[in-house]
């Protein structure tokens, strides 16, 4: 994304990839969009597939007690969200870049960054045995949590915030009809659920699972027994059938300050990453990279560090905002092997007044929709 705003710009850039094309377009992610997040990629010129093949949607519903309840988000806040999967955003972007000629290197091997605490950093990497090195102006690090971007900052110039949840998300992905037209968040005494969709012929679903579940332990016939037990009523309608991918991965919060070092500028999940409760992470990556790209277009065209200098704070306070939300969205949907008679009665009357009061629909749809930049 950031290398096609750039384009636009007439601002040069090369793109580094730790895998190959086929692994990068086989990745299953996130596949809902905000209103901004469109708005970035009608920007870089690759919206066309997705206003054709996109499903917009107008609301969610949260459901408990085997119970269903609508969330009008355009009626609450004057917005929608597109389902659109990660992947074919991925593919949008890439297939732009390819057909434009500019330079995308995949399978870059033991990069490593230097003197970007100087105006000419460096880059360096392997491709195919032979040693490359990149004299540029800027690194903009979207390397992932796992990275080398962050890893590169030294630990006294860089700080760290962090929550880890006590269970995981098991996810299927099915050549199935979705459930429902809109995303089903369900929360069940046992554990939190939620009915998604990548297309009209093609779902996704997730399980709240312990984090030391393995996925041996869960048969296609296991996880749809599961989920229609969590669903209740909600699930008599269910289409089943045949797994494509099954997953597991953890949750976490996660923030890193600043992002900016110098001549190094970090975004997406080198930054931060929320939990996917919220649907945050995909849009939050697209906010940095919007702050980030006019930030660059003001240093080459207007010759002002003025946009660097604010980014890191700028894009760390919608950050915080997301991270807030989707801890929240996970703290009020999941179950916590902590919480005691209590602590589940107090998250019940939360879900009661949330889907009761205006106001507090209202709020969440102002969030889930995103906030604006």
């Amino acid at each position: 994304m950031l290398g096609q705003l750039l384009h636009a710009q007439g601002i040069e850039s090369i793109i580094l990839e730790r895998r190959d094309r086929a692994y990068v377009l086989g990745r299953i992610r996130a596949g809902v969009l905000e209103q901004t997040t469109v708005d970035l990629l009608e920007q870089a010129g690759v919206a066309r597939r997705l206003h054709r093949e996109g499903l917009v949607h107008d609301g969610i519903a949260v459901a408990f007690g085997g119970v269903g309840h609508r969330i009008d988000l355009r009626q609450a806040a004057g917005k929608s969200v597109t389902i659109y999967g990660q992947t074919e955003v991925t593919r949008d972007l890439m297939e732009a870049r390819e057909a434009a000629g500019l330079p995308l290197v995949f399978e870059a091997e033991r990069v490593s960054l230097q003197d970007f605490d100087t105006e000419r950093p460096v880059v360096r990497y392997v491709k195919d045995g032979r040693e490359h090195e990149i004299r540029c102006d800027i690194i903009a690090g979207c390397d992932g949590y796992h990275g080398v971007s962050r890893a590169s900052v030294p630990s006294t110039a860089i700080r760290t915030f962090e929550r880890e949840y006590p269970f995981g998300w098991l996810g299927l992905l099915s050549e199935t009809p979705p459930l429902a037209d809109e995303l089903v968040y369900v929360h069940h005494a046992d554990g939190f659920a939620l009915c998604s969709m990548r297309s009209r012929t093609r779902s996704r679903y997730y399980l709240q699972c312990p984090l030391d579940d393995r996925l041996d332990n869960w048969t296609d016939e296991r996880f749809w027994g599961e989920l229609k037990r969590r669903l209740g009523p909600l699930g008599s309608d269910l289409a089943t059938g045949p797994s494509i991918e099954k997953s597991i991965a953890p949750l976490r919060s996660f923030v890193a300050e600043p992002m900016r070092f110098g001549r190094l500028f970090l975004a997406g999940d080198a930054a931060h990453i929320v939990p996917p409760t919220g649907a945050k992470g995909l849009n939050l990556a697209a906010s940095d990279v919007h702050y980030l790209s006019e930030a660059l277009g003001e240093f080459y065209h207007d010759k002002t560090e003025a946009g660097l200098e604010a980014y890191s704070k700028r894009a760390l306070v919608r950050i915080w905002k997301a991270e807030r939300f989707s801890w929240w969205m996970t703290s009020l949907t999941h179950t916590f092997p902590q919480n005691d008679a209590f602590s589940c009665r107090i998250q019940r009357a939360e879900l009661d007044y949330l889907v009761g009061s205006a106001a507090a629909m209202a709020a969440l749809a102002e969030n889930y929709v995103g906030l604006p930049f």
